[in-house]
């Protein structure tokens, strides 16, 4: 959690009195709590960092399948508003994965996941209200960009189509963030294989629970 909270909404803090609870059952059971939450500030930027060679290589690939496609990169207005358009429509479907992966490994299913809005960052989210294992949780995060990101990059690059691969490339630094989170999960280290995911409520990133 951050040091400074931001102002939660009533949903939000309803979430946060869940998870507190969460937080004192798993205690009660023998787990030890850690803390893996970013600044959404900081997600942002090492999300770009940590995403930027792939974005290359997928930029690479495009240029390599299409290299003999001479196409005029001049855009209309019109094909302006609807990249933006479908760009919007990709963001929410970002979100919409990462609640219908984990929402597939969830017990209570869909009634495990929420979704919100930071509004001081403008940066929509998707949170899963259960302990996850960790192969469970870091498949719910990688899935948007995976499909949305790379997924997008080959087919663009397969049909020749440079408004899609532009399209696929923002996906990619938009999972820059997910990435993120998971490198850090990757990089923790616990004393116990034992590892309950737990997506923090309000905050971005996760808290881990391993037993004592």
């Amino acid at each position: 959690m951050q040091n400074k909270e931001r102002h939660l909404t009533p949903v939000e803090q309803k979430r946060k009195t869940d998870f507190e609870k969460t937080c004192e059952e798993m205690a009660q059971k023998g787990y030890l709590k850690r803390d893996l939450t970013v600044s959404v500030l900081q997600a942002n930027i090492m999300g770009v960092i940590i995403m930027l060679p792939f974005a290359i290589l997928a930029l690479i690939m495009y240029l390599f399948a299409n290299s003999s496609n001479n196409r005029n990169l001049s855009l209309s207005l019109s094909t302006y508003i609807v990249f933006l358009i479908v760009l919007l429509l990709l963001i929410v479907l970002h979100e919409a994965i990462h609640g219908l992966t984990w929402a597939f490994f969830a017990k209570r299913r869909w009634n495990a996941i929420a979704f919100g809005i930071i509004w001081k960052m403008l940066t929509p989210y998707c949170t899963c209200t259960e302990p996850l294992t960790k192969r469970q949780y870091i498949i719910g995060v990688a899935m948007p960009t995976l499909v949305l990101g790379f997924g997008l990059a080959g087919i663009a690059a397969g049909i020749g189509n440079f408004e899609l691969f532009m399209l696929s490339e923002i996906m990619i630094f938009c999972g820059g963030g997910d990435f993120f989170i998971i490198m850090k999960l990757l990089l923790y280290r616990c004393r116990d294989k034992e590892v309950l995911c737990y997506d923090h409520p309000y905050e971005c990133g996760v808290v881990a629970f391993e037993k004592k």
